[in-house]
């Protein structure tokens, strides 16, 4: 039987290691092309809130991380690696979040997304107290992944008078683009050290960093997309995107989306993945509107700590 030990984390040297361990199963992963995005969030200022697992040579076996902004547990498993393991992960977690509640770092309640076909992973959540919220009512939550193929044609949109898309001056706008991430989803956990390191991910491409620039020169609207190697084919995706509330009935969503598409395929893309929510909202019509279609479902559990 393996040996198997957990470890901290150490930093860059670790982030490659778990951005490579992912490429190990990508179909078994729900990020991949998108995953530096994540591993730049502030969530790794807190390195105990990080955990690796490795075999007795230090071959990293799984790795999981309490991403505080995002009120959810990251993690990846080997695909070879005995299934107990990702019971171990989940009590790893479980503890973590037991022990920062009330911290800067703390949840009151922390969130797992799987894909509905993962029969194995959603087994073991509900054993450790996660439930699924795609059936609890009102705040009912589920996702799709979404695929588009890179080859279809992309419709142009003409922009509001005045507006122009263009890609993020660097460090310079960073401030700029916090401020607006900001105010488009209403939380204050994207922040100036979180999107400064996305600028320097090996895998960032300054042209597919989107933003609309207003007539006024304030930023409007942004839409971030990734590309990755999936074996012999290029992939891309679409992670995040966000127009102000002041220009949401302008067509602006769809300008930007349709660009980053055609620059999508400019790099090679032959297929690009957006995540999405489930309902029938202004998101899920605008992917759609623009060639995206459903390939698998994606549940959210959730677990609460508060009274714990």
């Amino acid at each position: 039987m393996t040996k198997i030990i957990r470890r901290e984390f150490s930093g860059e040297a670790d982030l490659r290691a778990m951005a490579a361990l992912v490429h190990e199963a990508p179909a078994d992963n729900l990020h991949v092309a998108d995953l530096p995005w994540r591993l730049s969030s502030w969530a790794f200022d807190y390195p105990d809130n990080v955990g690796l697992w490795v075999d007795a040579g230090g071959q990293l076996l799984a790795w999981a991380v309490m991403q505080t902004p995002l009120w959810a547990i990251d993690y990846a498993r080997h695909p070879a690696a005995d299934r107990d393991l990702h019971r171990q992960l989940l009590a790893w977690a479980d503890g973590r979040a037991r022990q920062i509640l009330g911290t800067l770092s703390g949840r009151p309640c922390w969130y797992v997304n799987v894909f509905a076909d993962q029969a194995d992973r959603i087994h073991d959540l509900e054993q450790a107290g996660f439930a699924s919220q795609a059936d609890v009512g009102e705040d009912s939550w589920s996702q799709v992944l979404m695929l588009r193929p890179a080859q279809t044609p992309v419709a142009d949109y003409a922009l509001p008078a005045g507006v122009v898309i263009r890609p993020l001056g660097g460090e310079s706008e960073v401030g700029a683009y916090v401020d607006l991430q900001r105010a488009v989803f209403e939380t204050e956990n994207m922040t100036v050290g979180w999107r400064s390191r996305t600028l320097r991910q090996p895998q960032y491409v300054q042209d597919l960093d989107l933003v609309a620039v207003a007539p006024n020169g304030g930023l409007a609207a942004f839409c971030i997309c990734w590309l990755d190697q999936e074996g012999d084919q290029v992939s891309g995706q679409v992670e995040p995107l966000g127009v102000h509330s002041d220009w949401r009935k302008a067509g602006l969503g769809r300008a930007i989306l349709s660009e980053g598409l055609r620059r999508l395929q400019f790099h090679g893309a032959s297929r690009i993945y957006v995540e999405t929510d489930s309902f029938r909202g202004p998101a899920l019509d605008l992917y759609e509107s623009a060639g995206f279609r459903v390939i698998r479902d994606i549940l959210v559990f959730r677990k609460d700590y508060e009274d714990a």
